[in-house]
């Protein structure tokens, strides 16, 4: 872990995508959290005696030469960790001071609020959480005086799957209880964020895990997490992530979600905590190509409709195949679309009726929302549209906004047809997404569209349309 988190968090190429990402959370999280040993004083052989927090962002980078043969060591380190996700066996190791100076400044310098997972499977003889690892971490951090917020287990569902150990919701809400307790306890964390408990997407065990922990945990935390994946990335294949019914999935599975939680602790806000396109992984040639552009834009408007506060992308680099940004730090086709949503879209979710030039369409998706107003003026809304189908459409603007003129940014595959679902790059209005150097993003600039009542839709596309001059009034 430290080979790799030197080589991320000290890349001035990492850096600058980071940052076009901002403000954001950036959990540091997932399996590996729970077989995670903070053992201070302890240094690798990798480890230099240097102060990495005491450094300014602009003195953290890695000479080239050094950054390229780190990217050689994360490459065979990820073999590693895919071994032992295959094989579901993993085993315990240790970081220390050097990996949370770096995180935190990597996360400080990017522009993100760091969210820690603490080891949930550290157990005393009764089963409880054994908080003494996590309490010397804590003293750590507000020695340096990190700002962060705070995760406990992962997945808890699966523990006793992973390590034999099996925590139901109940305890599980003690622990978190004496987590919040100790975070009380800080001048720096008695106000600080506590989130979980993480839980996999509602089935069986899940439910009733979730219901316990609600039970005696919900005043705990400031969120409730879950997780959600459509599909398992072994067993799925191209049509699933055009299939309008697998979208619509989601609503079923956060609508259980946000129900328990309404019952349990009125007002609470619940997270998306960990998602992406599939599970295990994510799925080879799927994850990672244009196509899961179209699970990723739609869990964003569908999730926001829905209620979902936040919701947090796995994974922005690492193993598996649903990253933003590959092994030799080249942006993949959803980070580009999550940089223009971040910069188009805003928080004010408003109804939109989905009419295309075929009436009611399944293949034609679309959400509204006002305008990111960094970016824009009061009263613009965004529209955010997709065409899951093979053949261009025709979509209606709403009566209400069709004076105002258009800014269209239109993705679409380098290749054209089908083949194109499959590619690693995205053209936006045309043009090819790349970056220009190490400290720049291309300009990510829309097409001016006079005031029309229908706007076209290419086939397999992703759109964001934003109506400068709508006035919408819950905009203003």
């Amino acid at each position: 872990m430290g080979v790799t988190l030197r080589f991320l968090c000290s890349s001035r190429r990492m850096r600058t995508l980071a940052a076009a990402l901002s403000p954001a959370f950036l959990r540091f999280g997932g399996t590996r959290q729970d077989f995670m040993v903070f053992e201070p004083h302890r240094r690798q052989q990798w480890e230099e005696p240097q102060d990495a927090a005491g450094e300014s962002c602009d003195q953290t980078f890695l000479p080239p030469w050094m950054e390229e043969r780190l990217k050689c060591d994360w490459a065979k380190q990820k073999l590693v960790l895919m071994k032992e996700d295959l094989l579901g066996t993993y085993r315990s190791f240790f970081f220390t001071e050097l990996t949370v100076d770096q995180l935190h400044a990597f996360a400080n310098c990017s522009g993100f609020q760091l969210i820690f997972g603490l080891n949930a499977l550290l157990r005393t003889a009764d089963n409880s959480w054994n908080n003494s690892n996590a309490a010397l971490l804590l003293q750590y951090c507000q020695s340096r005086h990190y700002g962060m917020s705070w995760e406990l287990g992962n997945e808890p569902n699966s523990f006793e799957k992973k390590a034999g150990i099996r925590v139901d919701g109940h305890q599980l809400g003690l622990d978190f209880i004496r987590l919040r307790k100790m975070m009380s306890e800080s001048k720096l964390y008695q106000d600080a964020g506590l989130y979980g408990p993480d839980v996999g997407q509602p089935r069986n065990h899940h439910v009733a895990l979730l219901d316990g922990f609600l039970q005696t945990g919900a005043e705990a935390i400031d969120a409730c997490t879950w997780h959600h994946y459509y599909v398992n990335g072994r067993d799925t294949s191209v049509k699933d992530f055009l299939d309008p019914e697998v979208l619509d999935s989601l609503a079923l599975k956060t609508n259980e979600v946000m129900k328990k939680v309404k019952l349990a602790s009125p007002g609470k806000s619940v997270w998306l905590g960990e998602t992406s396109s599939a599970y295990g992984g994510g799925a080879a040639g799927l994850s990672d190509t244009f196509v899961a552009g179209f699970m990723w834009l739609d869990k964003l408007g569908l999730g926001a409709a829905l209620g979902l506060d936040i919701v947090m992308r796995q994974v922005l680099i690492g193993s598996g195949s649903y990253h933003l940004v590959d092994d030799n730090l080249d942006p993949l086709p959803d980070y580009w679309l999550s940089v223009l949503y971040k910069r188009l879209v805003g928080l004010e979710v408003l109804k939109i009726q989905v009419l295309s030039e075929f009436g009611r369409s399944k293949r034609v998706r679309m959400y509204l929302h006002c305008t990111n107003r960094k970016s824009y003026r009061r009263g613009a809304v965004t529209l955010m549209s997709m065409n899951l189908g093979k053949t261009p459409a025709r979509i209606s603007v709403p009566a209400v906004f069709s004076n105002s003129t258009v800014e269209a940014f239109v993705l679409e595959s380098e290749q054209p047809g089908e083949e194109g679902l499959y590619s690693r790059s995205v053209k936006l209005n045309g043009e090819v997404l790349m970056m220009v150097d190490d400290k720049t993003l291309p300009e990510l600039k829309g097409k001016l569209l006079l005031p029309a009542r229908h706007l076209q839709l290419p086939a397999y596309s992703l759109a964001f349309f934003v109506l400068p001059d709508a006035q919408a009034p819950a905009c203003s």
